[in-house]
């Protein structure tokens, strides 16, 4: 059965992204890039909520072509535009939408058909509404956190509304020369 692994930056508090989903703290890099890009190669699915999903639709399809583009926007480009993306909305209809899926009921039913379905691990990009939802369908299957070397104080939170304690296993870690901290981990099923 095919995993759903979040991958997201956090900060050293716990923190997706500022008060007003501000993002300018997490770093990025060319280092943090090559170690993604390795590994996003590797699934053929991306899982997005509505937000993350339109954010991405407008920059990613194009960036590679662009003349100025980047080595990573070459890249993420081209996985981008190959991988299948379920969105998670109440909001978007895909009748028009290119290898896209759009989740607007029974979600608990539609993910586990899809975790069902050939491929590797399906990889649930930022979206902390679309995480919220998961977490609290126990549908997460593991947490890929890139911890970033700020404490933000306020702002919107990776894990809310817990009702059961949720068991990791830590399977692997890497510091980056920015400082971030990579944590991998998935669901302790002992």
């Amino acid at each position: 059965m095919r995993k759903i692994i979040s991958f997201m930056h956090i900060s050293l508090d716990g923190f997706v992204a500022g008060p007003n989903g501000e993002m300018n703290w997490i770093v990025v890099d060319q280092e943090i890039f090559d170690y993604v890009g390795q590994r996003i190669s590797q699934g053929n699915t991306a899982l997005y909520g509505r937000a993350t999903y339109q954010m991405m639709e407008s920059y990613w399809p194009s960036a590679g072509d662009k003349p100025d583009a980047t080595k990573h926007d070459i890249e993420h480009s081209r996985w981008y535009n190959s991988v299948h993306k379920v969105v998670l909305s109440n909001t978007l209809k895909d009748a028009d939408l290119t290898n896209t899926t759009i989740i607007n009921d029974n979600l608990a039913d539609r993910i586990n058909d899809i975790k069902q379905q050939e491929g590797g691990d399906i990889l649930l990009f930022g979206s902390p509404t679309a995480t919220h939802s998961l977490i609290q369908q126990n549908l997460i299957d593991g947490y890929w956190l890139f911890v970033n070397p700020i404490i933000l104080g306020q702002g919107i939170p990776l894990f809310v509304d817990i009702k059961d304690q949720i068991k990791l296993k830590l399977i692997s870690t890497r510091q980056f020369t920015s400082g971030v901290t990579e944590l991998n981990y998935v669901l302790d099923n002992q």
